[in-house]
Parts: structure tokens; sequence; C-alpha cells
């Protein structure tokens, strides 16, 4: 099978496209490269162009027989500051990479979707059938394609995974691979950074919540567990016929103290940070129920914070040599 991962030079992307080659499938890598880097699609058959460019894509669309697309904006606090830009690229581009797959007879289609479509939940664990309530346009603009998944699959054939996931982290434990953005925003990077002293100050965003130490909650899953759930489920649907949705996580969560004090414990270093006041709509806790995707692929993830941090800061030591 020949895969068009759509964003394959993300942080994601290149994580599941190296977990596909792996298993023996044929994979292109599409991207823009306006968030993505060419180091991360090193060794791989890259086509830089964008979702919206319809010729470009359709050529590359007619080599293909599925997609896995991770070419989203998703910053949450831009995306409520800039909706344009999000609804734009998420919603509009993404139709029409949708309406190219259809008409170039693709039927196969694993949507990176995410936990925000849920909104801020009544309680946690979140199962598949909460009421989807985003709070932002980021979690709008995510539950929009995944409306359009079903509304494809009803109308056209077409076969899909819709795959929310909660916070993604880690790094190829090679090392070749991790994570990289411009800005950085996640809460791991930023704790190493801040702990190797070539960071600022880590924010933390609130220590007053109505948990156990007073910090956020979240449910942080290894990027490469991530992966290899996509591949899992791009195998399912080819093979079945049948569309999934599906959530991605540990099932455990862990606080924003608990994550400093493993972050020290890897480093050797205490992490600087100062506490400032909470961001508007942050749930106290977010932790997925991702018992469906157990017993629909047989998926559990096998990697907890410990290897996720470790991975995170064996990827640092070596990102002085990594370029765009």
């Amino acid at each position: 099978m020949t895969v068009l991962v759509v964003g394959g030079a993300g942080y994601i992307g290149s994580h599941a496209a190296r977990v596909l080659c792996e298993r023996g499938e044929s994979v292109i890598l599409y991207d823009n490269l306006s968030t993505g880097f060419r180091a991360l699609a090193e060794n791989r058959d890259l086509v830089v162009g964008d979702i919206a460019d319809v010729d470009r894509l359709e050529t590359v669309m007619r080599r293909v027989d599925a997609v896995m697309h991770f070419a989203a904006h998703a910053y949450v606090g831009e995306s409520v500051e800039n909706p344009r830009k999000y609804f734009q690229n998420n919603v509009v581009s993404g139709l029409t990479l949708l309406d190219t797959a259809v008409r170039c007879g693709v039927r196969n289609f694993v949507f990176s979707s995410t936990c925000a479509v849920y909104g801020v939940p009544a309680k946690t664990p979140i199962t598949e059938d909460f009421p989807r309530e985003p709070v932002n346009p980021y979690g709008a603009s995510k539950l929009f394609f995944e409306r359009a998944l079903q509304a494809y699959q009803r109308a056209y054939g077409l076969r899909y995974a819709c795959l929310r996931y909660f916070n993604a982290a880690g790094a190829d434990e090679s090392g070749e691979l991790g994570e990289l953005h411009e800005p950085e925003t996640h809460l791991i990077p930023l704790a190493l950074a801040a702990a190797s002293g070539n960071g600022t100050p880590l924010s933390v965003f609130g220590d007053d919540y109505p948990t156990p130490d007073g910090t956020c909650v979240r449910d942080f899953i290894h990027v490469n567990d991530l992966a290899e759930a996509h591949a899992l489920a791009l195998q399912k649907i080819t093979k079945t016929g049948d569309s999934l949705v599906l959530n991605l996580g540990t099932g455990k969560g862990h606080s924003v103290r608990e994550v400093l004090a493993i972050v020290k414990q890897v480093t050797g270093h205490e992490v600087s940070h100062k506490i400032v006041p909470r961001r508007a709509g942050d749930p106290p806790v977010l932790v997925a129920d991702a018992s469906r995707a157990e017993a629909v692929l047989g998926w559990k993830a096998r990697r907890n914070l410990a290897d996720i941090i470790s991975s995170a800061w064996n990827w640092m030591q070596k990102r002085p040599a990594i370029t765009a």
C-alpha cells in the first residue's frame, strides 16, 4: 500500500511515516514546510505543496491508496486570536484535500483529531461518547472535519479513522526524530529547556486547581505510541471497511508538578519556573478512556511518562545539529 502522509514533515506525521515504513508500506510525504522541517523528512519521498493546491495535490494523490492527514494548524491560543487562519486551513483547505482524495478514488483516510473536540468535559476519564462541545476555534475546526468525514462516508463510501489524542509528547527512541516547533508551546520540551538552562523559566499556569497538587492534570502519550495506533487504524479500515472514532491516551493523568519532578530526575537539574495566572478555558483534568482503541485495534500505550521525558531529553541533546 502507498500512503500519503500529509503534514509528514511535522512532529507526529514524521513519526507516523517512520512506523509505516517499518511495517513495509510505501510512503509519500506532502508538506508545505510552513511548520514542518526538511530534517524530519530526511530520506523520505517529500513533495513540497499545500493542501489548497489542487493541481499539485491531485498529481500525487493519483499515486496513493490511503491518506493520513496531519496538516492542521494546532495552536489553541492562536486560533482564538486568528480564527480565520484556522478555519481557512483546517476546514476550507482540508475539504480540498478530502475532495481530491475522493475524486482520485482514494477511499482510506486517517485523520489526526484531538481531545479539544470535547471542550471542557464534566468528568474524566473521557470516552468517545462524551458530548463534543469545543470551546475554541481549533477544536471547532477539527470537529467540523470529523463531521465532513461522516458525511463523505455515507455519500461516497469513504472509510475513515478519526483519532482523538490527548497530549502528544516524547521523541523516537533513536534520537533521530523528535518534537520541533517554532514557537514551542508544549510543557515537556519547555520544561526540559528550562532545566538545561537554555530556555526561559517555565510558566506554570495556575496552582490552585481542584487537583491533588493544585496544577493541571493531563494524559501524556508518547508520539511513537500514537504513530503505531495510526498504522493499526489504517490497517483496520482497509481490511474491514469499517470506520473508526477512537481516543488515544494512556488512561493515566499526571500533573504539571509531577512532570517537573520527572524532568529533574532525568536531567539532574531543577526546572526553573514561575507560577502565573490560569489560562482561560483550561480544564483541571483531561484524561482519556482509551479502552475502545484497545478492544478494536489491540492497541495500548506502552510507554510511560518517564519514557516520554527521557526520549525527549535524548532528542534535545542532538538538536544543535538539526536545521530546518
